[in-house]
C-alpha cells in the first residue's frame, strides 16, 4: 500500500455545552477525563429563547492528539461497548455521544459533577494535508485525499474492534 494513503487519527475532540454551573461542572469532567486543562468556548450569536447573548461562555472542550489520543478512544469507546452507527461517521470523521460519563471504564462518580454527558469527535488524516495549512506556497488536495466512510468502517474495525450497525 502507498504510504501517503495510509490513515491516522489526527485529533480527538471532547466537549460539553452548557452555563453557569453545568458549565463548570462540565470543565472539572473534561479535565478529569483528558488531564489536560480544557478551554471555555463563548457564543457568538444571541439566541434570546435559550437565554444565549454574545459573549457568554456556553461550552468546554479539550482537544487531544498524538498516542495519548488513541489510548483515551479506546477507553471512551468502551463507554458506548466498541459500537458506533452508520449515520455517526461523515467523511474524515466520526462523532458520537457518552450519556454518562460513569459508563466510561475505570471512572468514578465524582459528587461535584453529578451525572452529565459528553460529544466526542474524532478527525482523520491523510500524510500531505499541511499542503492546504501551510501560509507559504499553500496548496489544494484532490478529492481521493479524503477519507471515505468504508475507509474510516475498515479502520475502525482494524485498529479498535468496533461494531457498525
Amino acid at each position: 500500500m502507498n504510504k501517503m494513503q495510509t490513515i491516522k487519527i489526527e485529533k480527538i475532540v471532547l466537549s460539553i455545552g452548557g452555563t453557569a454551573d453545568n458549565l463548570e461542572k462540565g470543565f472539572k469532567l473534561i479535565q478529569k477525563i483528558s488531564g489536560k486543562t480544557p478551554m471555555k468556548r463563548k457564543s457568538n450569536k444571541r439566541i434570546p429563547s435559550f437565554g444565549v447573548r454574545p459573549g457568554l461562555e456556553v461550552g468546554v472542550m479539550v482537544t487531544i492528539r498524538g498516542k495519548q489520543g488513541a489510548e483515551l478512544l479506546k477507553r471512551l469507546l468502551g463507554a458506548i461497548e466498541n459500537t458506533l452507527k452508520k449515520k455517526q461517521i461523515a467523511e474524515n470523521s466520526f462523532s458520537f455521544g457518552i450519556k454518562e460519563y460513569i459508563e466510561i471504564p475505570n471512572m468514578e462518580y465524582l459528587r461535584e459533577v453529578g451525572i452529565i454527558g459528553l460529544d466526542v469527535s474524532v478527525t482523520f488524516v491523510r500524510p500531505g494535508k499541511r499542503v492546504i495549512r501551510k501560509k507559504i506556497k499553500r496548496g489544494k488536495l484532490p478529492q481521493k485525499q479524503n477519507i471515505s466512510k468504508e475507509e474510516i468502517i475498515e479502520f475502525m474495525k482494524k485498529n479498535f474492534n468496533t461494531n457498525i450497525i
